[in-house]
């Protein structure tokens, strides 16, 4: 099933190779942002289907912002990601309201598609 993602990572770098290997695969990349406040607003603004969230963004915390995008953006689900293995953020992952993690180097769409159903 094709989805919309909205791509967001304080990693210009990461949010280029996200975009290019997620693209590949058929999902549509409607957009990027490095923060939470531009992060916010693309979604509401795009409504995508799903928000890939570093849950360490700069300054920001990932997990913070998975709530304000379920204030703000409802429509949008949220899998947090990290180049952190789940063991290691486990109770984090818990007490967001994302519907799931991924570590970075098993990021797909199969792997997405998995958390959406």
């Amino acid at each position: 099933m094709p989805f919309s993602c909205l791509l967001v990572d304080d990693s210009e770098e990461f949010l280029a190779s996200a975009s290019r290997l997620l693209d590949s695969q058929g999902v549509e990349i409607v957009g990027s942002a490095t923060n939470g406040a531009e992060a916010v607003r693309l979604a509401q603004t795009l409504a995508p289907d799903v928000a890939l969230v570093d849950i360490q963004l700069g300054d920001e915390d990932g997990i913070e912002l998975t709530h304000k995008l379920e204030t703000h953006a409802p429509s949008t689900r949220v899998v947090l990601v990290s180049s952190y293995d789940r063991d290691e953020l486990g109770d984090l992952i818990a007490g967001s309201p994302a519907v799931g993690f991924l570590s970075k180097n098993v990021l797909g769409a199969a792997a997405i598609s998995k958390l959406l159903d």
